[in-house]
């Protein structure tokens, strides 16, 4: 049977450049990686076979030699990339793949970093408008207290590696070319632990919850990212731990809505007020009370901006403002009286106590004269 082209594999023409071939082999490769389809043997198979195609055509030389030879450059005792097994390839391909996030190619230590961890927090307004300090509670792997993250058990050493002396990686001869990999037996870390800890079972962690202080400064939003650098996951084997990251909600509040530094309040202002004038109270977000002038004639949506009484900017930027919104409370459940009083109001009434309504109507009835015409 007939080898696939390892263009085609790709989906990439011979022509294409390193940064094209890269590309489409990220893209394939997110799309078929096993941890991404588990127990699907066919992904797993074409995951092995971009990968092989993909550790070809990355290299210049090897690309250069498959060009011509086809993958005859690879046969007759000369490897190649299917040659050398799936695990020590693999090693390989995911540093290739997610190198360039984690910065580079990482060497033994980097390898064995805890991973970042990720904390959803709610807080309210309030809070998020006072700052506040606050105690959580996060499950993670810790630094294994018995054999202090060394994952050997008692006072014993990690001894060097017999099958690669020490250096983390082997090479192997494929062809042409000699080809160096990750050491299968250590995994690229030079060293093995013939005597695991008991604990931890040679991983120098165990799982554990931990209690930590957050310090919420004034001013963050909605998806506002704090940082604890070295509070993830504890290394494995004496390594470095990772991050956690802190990632705030604000719950929705009862009075306020928020616009960046801005706030906004609804406040339902009494038809009286709203046409006699008048003073109202209204509430800010310190819990301090502020007044308002209300003139006369003061229709329904207009709003009233209170200077420096919105939310605090992060790292002292100022503050936003409070923008009031008048509603007008039409009145409800009104007594014969008051209903006979209104009536009185409206026959005494003329279109300049209601403007708006007077000038709607004109524009509406000249509407109507139009379609006539």
């Amino acid at each position: 049977m007939s080898k696939r082209c390892f263009y085609e594999i790709l989906g990439v023409s011979r022509s294409a450049d390193d940064k094209d071939i890269k590309a489409a082999y990220r893209k394939l490769a997110m799309k078929y990686h096993p941890d991404r389809n588990p127990d699907d043997d066919k992904a797993e198979q074409k995951f092995k076979e971009i990968s092989a195609a993909y550790d070809v055509l990355k290299d210049s030389q090897k690309r250069a030699a498959y060009d011509q030879f086809g993958h005859a450059a690879f046969e007759n005792g000369g490897g190649g990339p299917q040659s050398a097994g799936f695990s020590s390839s693999f090693a390989d391909v995911f540093d290739d793949l997610f190198g360039d996030f984690m910065g580079g190619r990482r060497g033994g230590q980097g390898r064995n970093r805890g991973s970042d961890l990720r904390y959803n927090m709610e807080i309210n307004l309030e809070d998020a408008f006072q700052g506040k300090k606050a105690d959580i509670r996060v499950p993670s792997s810790v630094t294994c207290d018995a054999c202090h993250g060394s994952g050997a058990e008692g006072n014993s050493q990690p001894v060097s590696c017999p099958t690669c002396h020490g250096r983390g990686k082997i090479r192997a001869q494929q062809g042409f070319f000699t080809v160096e990999r990750t050491c299968h037996t250590c995994h690229g870390q030079g060293r093995i632990i013939k005597n695991p800890c008991r604990t931890c079972h040679g991983a120098g962690r165990v799982q554990s919850e931990r209690t930590l202080a957050v310090n919420i400064p004034q001013g963050v939003e909605e998806g506002t990212r704090i940082r604890l650098a070295g509070e993830g996951e504890a290394g494995m084997r004496g390594g470095p731990a990772g991050d956690l990251y802190i990632f705030l909600s604000i719950a929705p509040h009862d009075l306020f809505q928020r616009d960046g530094m801005d706030l906004f309040c609804r406040v339902p202002v009494s038809i009286v007020t709203a046409a006699l004038g008048g003073q109202i109270e209204v509430p800010t977000l310190s819990g301090a009370r502020a007044r308002i002038a209300i003139p006369e004639g003061t229709q329904s949506g207009r709003q009233f901006r209170l200077r420096g009484k919105g939310m605090p900017g992060l790292r002292g930027q100022g503050k936003g403002d409070l923008y009031v919104q008048a509603v007008i409370e039409t009145p409800v459940k009104l007594s014969r009286r008051q209903k006979e009083l209104m009536r009185q109001f409206e026959a005494a009434s003329s279109d300049k106590n209601t403007p708006e309504s007077a000038g709607f109507f004109a524009r509406v009835k000249e509407f109507w004269e139009e379609l006539k015409d």
